[in-house]
């Protein structure tokens, strides 16, 4: 049974989630705010976070930060639920590791596909492989890349989205192919969620970016320079 820790201080909704969640076979914990939600997950290290951006004691970015600072609750995948839908803060949201963003308000079928996407992406890579291209190394049993013997520190989608585009180099990739094979859902609509994660990409991995090329009004693909 994996476990859902949700931190979220509008207890009508909390309780909601919480109600669908179990009658979908999740375990579920909640915390109110913001300091004994972070207190929580380093407690309890659950399978995925649901969590609220605004919250009374201590904001979402800054225990989303926290906790992908911490070695321990890195691989923790989190999910930013919010009322606040303008880009600028998906951007933050995701600038500071969460693994999705669900603006409020939403309905609770499109968050319980969207948790199993994120759980399923943020699973163990089955056998161990090594791709290189150019001077990228990635290693999908360690979940880790490297530049020229450096560690590229990555969250678990960025590695994802890396990843499908170097097994398939040379290969364009739609926005919306990208969306369904690394998201593991359909997203209707806005693709803007892709382009935030490249450039994000590009900028962690440095001159290597470049190898990452926009395909306009399209997608992308990777290719050696």
């Amino acid at each position: 049974m994996q476990t859902i820790l949700i931190i979220e201080d509008e207890r009508d909704l909390a309780e909601l989630i919480r109600f669908n969640l179990e009658g979908e076979g999740f375990r579920c914990l909640y915390e109110a705010d913001g300091s004994s939600g972070l207190e929580a997950a380093r407690r309890e290290l659950p399978d995925l976070i649901l969590l609220d951006l605004m919250l009374p004691g201590l904001m979402g970015t800054e225990i989303c930060k926290s906790l992908k600072k911490n070695e321990q609750t890195a691989a923790i995948p989190i999910m930013m639920l919010t009322a606040r839908g303008e880009e600028i803060d998906r951007v933050v949201g995701f600038e500071v590791g969460a693994d999705d963003y669900v603006v409020k308000p939403f309905s609770v079928r499109e968050l319980l596909l969207r948790i199993r996407a994120v759980l399923r992406r943020s699973a163990p890579a089955a056998p161990a492989c090594k791709i290189v291209i150019g001077p990228v190394h990635i290693d999908t049993e360690r979940h880790q890349v490297l530049i020229e013997n450096e560690e590229i520190a990555l969250t678990t989608t960025e590695f994802k989205l890396l990843l499908n585009l170097a097994e398939r180099r040379g290969r364009v990739q739609s926005r919306e192919t990208l969306l369904q094979d690394v998201w593991g859902y359909n997203y209707v609509g806005d693709t803007r969620t892709v382009d935030t994660h490249v450039t994000r990409l590009r900028t962690k991995l440095g001159e290597a970016g470049e190898m990452i090329k926009t395909i306009r009004g399209f997608g992308y693909k990777m290719e050696e320079q």
